[in-house]
């Protein structure tokens, strides 16, 4: 099946209606206080809220999977809603792929679904199959914390009508070990962040200039995905050839040698044919074995022939940045400083 050309959702205003459901875990009753303060911030910026009825669960899974996907698809199909922003991921996300409505999603006017982790296996599908670019970014529950200088939170990003470019640089920081819980203090804004080691290229190299369509999300859910109808990568990649590829990855919970099986799976299924640069978030999971996450990526993606950048604000250990999946980004490093844009076209 070709790609579809990449379509962006018009740019959210004030007035717009946010929709919240959890297409993987509910929220619980002890961090229920965190979710109606995040959805008090939206409310004070001038945005309706929706929320579904797929939420309110302490089970691994908010709802049935035909009822998740039901309201997902719905949602997403919805003329009103112009932003779909779960609460956060979750585990099981992946059993709402054969139940979404793919064609109706893709007949419907672009709608943002915004966030990261498990969602990314909703996210990157959707991206492949509608031509509708999602974003990667802060999920709902993180919504209230300060962004760092240099990145964008969701909401700037969700602004910006088709056309426009979006500029972020690396922040330099990283979360504390010791994050605090949302239960305990459900009104947090601040971050815990210390000085981190900010973008490194993974062959001690100080330049790096690509340019490609952005595509990717979190490796353990990902790697899932190849040889099933929604991880075409390949695809993607060869219907965007003339504009090259960036695939960015991070790291959740799996080990590095969990890491280093995965990431092989993926070579192995051609998501880097077409790339010109693999992007990498700081990993969340420990090394094992005397192996390091940092050997992990130099025995797979190390060894592609194309640059590879890590440290990326992206994924489990916050600050989180956007990457628009579908985007049309540059990314640009000279061993300080660094930039990503992202032309939404």
């Amino acid at each position: 099946m070709p790609s579809p050309a990449i379509r962006y959702p018009t740019a959210l205003q004030p007035g717009d209606l946010i929709a919240v459901t959890a297409p993987s875990s509910g929220v619980s009753d002890a961090l229920w206080p965190r979710l109606e303060f995040a959805v008090q911030l939206l409310r004070d910026n001038g945005y309706r809220v929706q929320l579904g009825e797929c939420l309110n669960s302490p089970e691994v899974r908010s709802a049935p999977a035909a009822d998740r996907a039901a309201e997902l698809t719905a949602m997403l199909t919805d003329p009103e809603v112009r932003a779909v922003v779960p609460p956060w991921g979750g585990e099981l996300a992946i059993d709402l792929l054969a139940l979404l409505d793919f064609d109706a999603i893709a007949a419907a006017d672009p709608t943002w679904l915004i966030g990261y982790s498990d969602l990314t296996t909703v996210m990157l599908p959707l991206t492949l199959r509608t031509g509708v670019a999602t974003m990667h970014a802060q999920n709902l529950m993180d919504t209230p914390y300060e962004v760092p200088a240099g990145l964008l939170s969701w909401l700037e990003a969700a602004t910006s009508p088709a056309g426009a470019v979006l500029h972020q640089e690396p922040s330099g920081r990283r979360q504390s070990p010791h994050r605090t819980s949302f239960a305990d203090k459900p009104a947090i804004t601040d971050w815990e962040l210390e000085t981190g080691d900010g973008w490194t290229l993974l062959d001690g190299s100080e330049e790096l200039n690509a340019s490609g369509r952005l595509i990717g999300g979190c490796l353990e859910t990902l790697a899932m995905l190849p040889g099933t109808p929604f991880g075409d990568v390949p695809g993607f990649g060869r219907a965007h050839r003339d504009e090259g590829l960036i695939v960015y990855l991070e790291v959740a919970e799996a080990s590095s040698l969990s890491a280093a099986r995965m990431l092989h799976h993926l070579i192995l299924a051609g998501w880097f044919e077409h790339a010109s640069a693999v992007l990498m978030g700081r990993p969340a999971s420990p090394d094992v074995s005397g192996y390091t996450q940092h050997e992990a990526m130099v025995d797979t993606v190390g060894r592609l022939g194309v640059p590879v950048l890590c440290g990326v604000d992206v994924g489990h250990v916050p600050p989180q940045g956007v990457l628009v999946n579908g985007a049309l980004a540059t990314i640009t490093f000279d061993g300080h400083r660094g930039q990503l844009t992202q032309k939404l076209v």
